[in-house]
């Protein structure tokens, strides 16, 4: 492996973290509707626990209301009480074949509660990219170690890393105030 290999590999694993971190935002509820919200809830199809993508059409009505539309006419209980059961707080009422997910309103002192929780998780996707750096470090060190590189190509990769880190850090910086803002607004 040499030294572009390795700086290749942390950034597309720097890249893959902010991706999983903007999967793990959009799954935090802020007063809007969200239908990926309900992207974590299986339903049980025939035996299986399937994802409600795979046995309902889940789309928005507006701004606040989420509609799951089953394919089956049997499905509608057991959606129902799928996302009733979930973590997420959410109450579904059923309307003939359609089912209604309001998004209830959060108070303030909710709204800060989910603030720190994003937090958190921008918090742990730097740790991740953090990790990717030191352990490109590690590989650059080893290699030059082994007299696979110098130590000019190992000054010169690891501030390339460092460069990369730094982009990261500040996105996730930037997505952690932009889903606070979005949770904080009325």
């Amino acid at each position: 492996m040499t030294i572009a290999d390795i700086r290749k590999n942390a950034q597309d694993k720097m890249d893959h973290a902010i991706a999983a971190f903007k999967t793990g935002l959009t799954k935090i509820r802020t007063g809007r509707a969200n239908p990926a919200l309900l992207d974590t809830i299986h339903v049980e199809y025939y035996g299986n626990h399937v994802p409600l993508s795979q046995v309902a059409n889940v789309a928005l009505l507006d701004a606040r209301t989420i509609s799951v539309q089953p394919w089956e006419k049997g499905m509608g209980a057991k959606i129902e009480k799928a996302i009733r059961e979930s973590d997420l707080g959410l109450n579904p009422a059923s309307m003939g074949d359609l089912i209604r997910v309001p998004m209830p309103p959060m108070s303030e002192e909710r709204r800060r509660e989910m603030t720190k929780v994003v937090r958190h998780e921008g918090e742990q996707a730097k740790i991740s990219v953090r990790n990717l750096r030191r352990e490109a470090n590690d590989a650059i060190k080893k290699l030059v170690k082994d007299k696979h590189a110098s130590e000019d190509d190992q000054k010169r990769a690891e501030a390339d890393i460092q460069k990369t880190t730094d982009k990261h850090v500040s996105d996730i910086d930037a997505l952690v105030a932009e889903k606070e803002k979005d949770i904080m607004a009325v």
